[in-house]
């Protein structure tokens, strides 16, 4: 069916469904098994379960299923990907086609960087109100029926819950079913799906009107109490945003503050003044939930999209508690499920572009240190991919060395670690620079408290053994230790550890001989294993 496959190119695409029809006349299909994700959500620290403030991204992006429906990927020449997963707890991938089933690439993308994903269940306007009416004015049969397809339909794609947005009025009958229909539905994700999430758009109030409050009210308080959370629209002030905190108390972390980058409408920032509105969303303890941020795309052109993404996300930094990688191998070749040629061993294998982010390898965090230090991506040449993480920066007069986080983590660590790294010194002298791996820990005495862990200062710094050659044991497995190719330096690393968590992995890079002048310098990490 057409559904399955693009008429034009006959690949098998991603889909949506249109109808309250096709919904209840879904089942799954041996033509759809493309569709599902290959991914499991990979656990991080803390978990969503956690009380302290979370990001969701809503992204919206000329009206979906562009070249991100296609499965197998295209040869998209400058596409929109996003990579700063680090930074955000849930993604919601949104269109206005009745029910958004999130592309398969973006689920996959996700998971393998511990972000659940919640396609989207919308109905707007007369059709919607008919749809509405359909399931909900009659009894409990027509709506449980349509909550156990959604339940269905995550739990055999393997994505993660539904942002339901019921954007037009409804009758008495219709919207005294609509709490039961969430908490039925909410229910129903919750046993199919771990983890799943169902959440609601602030729009329709408890007597059927469709008039968006920007902050939780008595009257659309009945659809919060009914699921896991509620997404705000976007035209608050700060008195919305404190009598919100005020009446959701203990719940103040489930109500997601709306944030349209594109500032449509009477709102506060919007663009690359984002962090104003995420500010004050912060102070008053609150989620929040940034809609459309492919406006960096959009608005600003493709061309320096990548440099325009790390600005506006750099810009946002202070206000998006990070997320840390909690389990082992940790491995990663930095691609952004992109590029202008595919590289395999630090060779050209195919020259022309390509997108396909199911590929997208664990991204690391891209922290700004203002202006001193950077990472962002580097097309041009890649250990395997289509992308290397290009590491910039100074060192500082007088000063022998800089560290850069690469990843967060939090685990108790293993007594022997084997690490690897592949990196190529960008116009330097290698005689006059090391690149090595850092390793930061804590004693496993640290406190746990409300399942948030209050994290003291690292308690060491380690600086792994370089090994010549890797142990015989694991010779094929790191084979790579002693082939640096093409240009990249390979370099393995052994550390011995007893009784302690780990906590950050670091590049440092080092100058042979201190000076008094500022040293800059660029690097390109290829790959990374621990």
């Amino acid at each position: 069916p057409a559904r399955y496959f693009d008429t034009r190119t006959t690949e098998p695409i991603s889909f949506f469904l249109s109808s309250l029809e096709e919904l209840l006349a879904w089942q799954p299909n041996s033509d759809d098994e493309f569709n599902v994700s290959a991914v499991p959500l990979a656990k991080r620290q803390p978990p969503l379960s956690s009380k302290r403030p979370r990001t969701l991204v809503c992204h919206d992006m000329r009206g979906g299923y562009l070249e991100d429906r296609f499965i197998q990927g295209s040869a998209t020449r400058n596409p929109y990907v996003f990579y700063h997963w680090r930074y955000i707890d849930i993604f919601v991938y949104f269109s206005h086609h009745t029910i958004t089933i999130p592309p398969v690439c973006w689920t996959n993308a996700a998971h393998r960087n511990g972000v659940p994903v919640l396609g989207t269940f919308i109905t707007e306007w007369t059709d919607g109100e008919k749809l509405c009416e359909s399931f909900l004015a009659g009894g409990e049969e027509a709506y449980r029926a349509v909550s156990e397809q959604l339940a269905r339909i995550a739990q055999h794609y393997r994505f993660d819950g539904w942002l339901i947005n019921i954007e037009n009025t409804l009758s008495a009958a219709a919207v005294g079913n609509l709490p039961p229909f969430l908490r039925h539905l909410t229910s129903q994700v919750h046993s199919a799906v771990p983890g799943g999430l169902v959440i609601w758009y602030d729009s329709v109030l408890q007597n059927g009107t469709l008039k968006w409050q920007n902050e939780l009210t008595e009257d659309n308080r009945v659809f919060f109490d009914a699921c896991d959370g509620l997404f705000t629209n976007y035209n608050w002030k700060e008195e919305n945003l404190e009598r919100t905190r005020e009446l959701a108390g203990p719940r103040c972390t489930d109500v997601y503050v709306g944030i349209d980058v594109f500032a449509r409408g009477d709102v506060i920032g919007g663009g690359f003044d984002t962090n104003k509105s995420l500010r004050l969303i912060r102070q008053q303890g609150l989620s929040a939930a940034i809609f459309a941020p492919g406006w960096v795309y959009e608005h600003l052109g493709e061309e320096n999209f990548l440099q325009n993404e790390n600005k506006f996300w750099g810009l946002l930094a202070e206000y998006l508690p990070t997320h840390s990688i909690c389990t082992l191998p940790l491995a990663t070749s930095f691609s952004l499920g992109m590029g202008t040629s595919r590289f395999l061993a630090g060779k050209e294998e195919e020259a022309g572009p390509w997108y396909d982010l199911s590929v997208q390898e664990i991204q690391p965090l891209y922290p700004e240190h203002k202006g001193r230090l950077s990472t962002g991506c580097c097309l041009q040449d890649a250990w395997c991919g289509g992308s290397s993480l290009r590491v910039q920066g100074t060192i500082p007069p007088g000063e022998e060395r800089v560290a850069i986080r690469l990843f967060s983590l939090q685990m108790p660590a293993p007594p022997k670690l084997f690490l690897t790294l592949l990196y190529k010194l960008e116009g330097l002298d290698p005689e006059e620079f090391t690149v090595a791996l850092e390793l930061t820990t804590w004693d496993s005495g640290t406190c746990h408290e409300d399942n948030v862990t209050s994290l003291p200062e690292p308690n060491g710094r380690h600086h792994p053994r370089f090994l010549p050659a890797p142990p015989p044991g694991l010779a094929k497995l790191l084979a790579a230790c002693d082939r640096g190719s093409h240009g990249w330096t390979s370099r393995c690393y052994e550390l011995d550890l007893r009784d302690c968590s780990l906590r950050d992995l670091s590049l440092l890079v080092s100058r042979h001989q201190p000076s008094p002048q500022e040293m800059p310098f660029s690097c390109l990490l290829g790959e990374v294993r621990v």
